[in-house]
């Protein structure tokens, strides 16, 4: 199954996501600290990865930015998973490259539909 990737500085939230896709039999890492996110995504080539956009820097937005500037991920599916849910951090999501947008609370069976959608494009 998909290697995916959460980056969140929230540990919870990482936490309950690696639960969630571990149950759904998909192959999980973590990370909690955004400077450490495109270390970590060259050493472990997720498939998918998911993004918080609220972290300290780089944010969600910057690094949405800086995966998509590196040519090992410019095809990498990355879905912001936020509580954000305003139409302008919607379009700058969108601008700096992101592949889909989730706003938390969010219904797990939706995260593995977008997953699935996501890796299948």
């Amino acid at each position: 199954m998909a290697k995916i990737m959460m980056v969140d500085d929230d540990k919870l939230v990482t936490d309950l996501l690696q639960k969630l896709l571990k149950a759904e039999g998909f192959e999980t890492v973590s990370i909690n600290e955004s400077h450490k996110a495109i270390e970590v995504a060259k050493n472990e080539m997720p498939d998918l990865i998911l993004l918080d956009l609220m972290m300290p820097q780089p944010d969600g937005f910057r690094l949405c930015r800086m995966l998509r500037e590196d040519s090992q991920f410019i095809r990498t599916p990355i879905i912001i998973v936020t509580a954000l849910d305003d139409s302008d951090s919607r379009a700058v999501a969108f601008g700096a490259g992101a592949t889909d947008y989730l706003t938390k609370p969010f219904h797990p069976g939706e995260l593995k539909e977008k997953i699935l959608e996501a890796l299948e494009s």
